[in-house]
């Protein structure tokens, strides 16, 4: 089933604000959810051909209202008093808007969404989880793959949270300040999963998921309008906004991948890179660099190189360094190796690449195999980098990134010995 662009960023807009107004108004998160993607599915099914209806929210809000009438209907006995309760109207301002009616243009409850999945009661895997699917939109394959974990595991951990927030009494309102503060973590880890899988898509004939960067963005400045002084959220808001800048020149004419070294920087968006070095110089003063601030710091040295030969390596890779011991990351430890190699050789960095190669989150992921193509390639080991090359496109779900590797070894199995410096 095919979504045009502007129906699928509509539907992705309204979900949590819809989700929210059901959670509001009935509890019961899981059913409301479920209640939400039946409403997702049959929008997405009849739109297309039928076209927008005039209020969108209100269409969606009273097709999952119906759903969840259904849902809650169907529970067994044991769960009667509940739902009694639960369909019972709440006083005040814990009234969700009447199912015919659009929220209010204001009532965006994607931050609350963000904080309920974020419950105490919930272990961080699983709060990172159920917040990507319920807030973020992603299916459970594409968080398995942004979380290194086989998809059936990911199913069951995202069952399961759905079942301890019903079970802990989850209710949908923000919680107080020094909750926020200790849910803050997992908020920031999942913004930032679900930036990078629209940055660099997982699986899929397209490099860049635009929708699901353009939503870690607004998400991300909800959170910094909400807790302004956590350098830590300035610096998540600061890499976004530094690493989405370059998104213009990082796919070519024919939707092929264009790495860092080749990228025009005239393309680079001038605007979003001048906000991110502002929150990042407003954050770095306070003194509390944390692994969010650092990887902004790298972005930052990049923009601000006029090409990539005047690239600092050499601040790259003590920032990266610095990174390496907060964050128990191997992509971490990746990057590094890269930028290592660019400073000092690629027999350096392919010392380097060996330890976060050895981690078991990195088996049978593609990426060891492509860095370590683009190092060998430096270092003029043309056939054990066309072997690296061949086998990280065969581990690869990403159809443009197996496109590039596959090209990367053609070139070097031709006449073209001028191998491009690896991106970072």
């Amino acid at each position: 089933m095919s979504v045009p662009p502007r129906i699928e960023d509509l539907l992705r807009e309204l979900a949590p604000q819809v989700l929210g107004a059901l959670t509001r108004r009935y509890g019961h998160f899981d059913l409301a959810e479920e209640a939400v993607q039946e409403a997702l599915l049959a929008a997405a099914t009849q739109w297309p051909g039928q076209g927008v209806p005039e209020n969108p929210p209100g269409w969606m809000t009273t097709v999952a209202t119906r759903r969840m009438t259904d849902l809650l209907r169907s529970e067994q006995a044991r769960r009667r008093r509940e739902q009694q309760e639960a369909l019972r109207a709440l006083p005040g301002d814990l009234l969700a808007p009447a199912a015919d009616a659009a929220p209010a243009e204001d009532a965006d409850d994607s931050l609350l969404l963000l904080f309920m999945c974020c419950h105490p009661a919930l272990n961080p895997p699983a709060q990172v989880a159920l917040t990507l699917r319920a807030v973020g939109g992603l299916t459970t394959a594409e968080i398995a793959r942004a979380l290194l974990l086989p998809e059936a595991t990911l199913a069951q951990r995202i069952t399961r949270a759905k079942k301890r927030i019903v079970e802990a009494g989850g209710r949908f309102r923000m919680p107080g300040e020094q909750d926020r503060t200790r849910r803050l973590d997992v908020v920031l880890h999942v913004l930032y999963l679900i930036f990078n899988e629209g940055y660099t898509a997982t699986s899929g004939e397209s490099l860049h998921r635009g929708e699901l960067c353009a939503e870690a963005i607004r998400l991300a400045r909800m959170v910094h309008r909400s807790l302004p002084d956590v350098p830590e959220v300035n610096g998540l808001l600061a890499e976004m906004l530094l690493t989405d800048a370059r998104r213009p020149a990082r796919i070519g004419p024919d939707g092929e991948l264009v790495p860092l070294a080749e990228q025009d920087r005239g393309l680079w968006n001038r605007s979003m890179i001048d906000e991110g070095i502002a929150l990042l110089t407003a954050a770095l003063p306070r003194r509390r660099p944390g692994p969010y601030q650092l990887q902004a710091a790298i972005a930052a040295v990049h923009a601000e190189a006029p090409r990539f030969e005047d690239t600092d390596w050499a601040q790259i890779v003590a920032l990266y360094e610095v990174l390496d011991r907060l964050a128990d990351n191997p992509v971490v430890t990746l990057n590094r190796a890269v930028a290592v190699a660019m400073l000092n050789g690629p027999a350096a960095g392919l010392a380097l690449l060996e330890k976060a190669a050895r981690d078991q989150r990195m088996a049978g992921h593609h990426r060891p195999h492509a860095v370590r193509g683009h190092l060998l390639e430096q270092a003029g080991d043309k056939a054990a980098a066309v072997a690296e090359y061949r086998t990280a496109a065969r581990l690869t779900t990403s159809l443009p990134e197996r496109r590039y590797l596959l090209t990367r070894a053609a070139r070097l199995d031709g006449t073209d010995g001028n191998p491009a410096p690896p991106g970072p």
